[in-house]
């Protein structure tokens, strides 16, 4: 879903991953942890699908608004948690991702860099400026003050 922003493309997404790790099921290696060799062959798929997309229709992701699920907690909360939601989605893709990786699935930066396949250095770059712009951002528009134990 942080990908897709879809759930239907999402399912398709996790279908093709399944599909291809059985497939390819003789490359994965010992000692590897199963979801990062997923998720590795998940991001590859996405990747090429939206280079396929933007070729075929020339346009980019839909606006989250339009695809932004309803969550069920106390209002303020919710409305809170859809606007970190709603931050964390405008970041720009590459950013948004290694965000993902690290802080939602609770990669290693080393296994984000191998996931992603870039260097280690990047994954600290991307992470450090996501930081900085979502805080930025908290800071001009939060629609309520952090509260204790909060983090970003």
């Amino acid at each position: 879903m942080v990908l897709s922003r879809k759930p239907d493309v999402a399912d398709d997404l996790v279908q093709a991953t399944c599909v291809r790790a059985l497939e390819r099921a003789g490359q994965f290696a010992a000692g590897t942890t199963l979801d990062r060799w997923l998720f590795t062959i998940l991001h590859s798929i996405w990747v090429n699908e939206v280079r396929s997309r933007m070729i075929r229709q020339g346009q980019g992701f839909v606006a989250i608004d339009d695809v932004m699920p309803e969550i069920d907690s106390d209002a303020a909360d919710a409305i809170w948690a859809n606007q970190i939601i709603g931050r964390v989605n405008r970041l720009p893709e590459a950013q948004r991702n290694a965000v993902f990786l690290v802080y939602v699935e609770g990669f290693t930066y080393q296994e984000a860099a191998q996931t992603l396949s870039v260097p280690i250095g990047t994954i600290m770059s991307r992470l450090a400026t996501a930081r900085l712009t979502l805080a930025k951002d908290a800071a001009i528009s939060s629609a309520r003050p952090l509260r204790e134990g909060d983090t970003l």
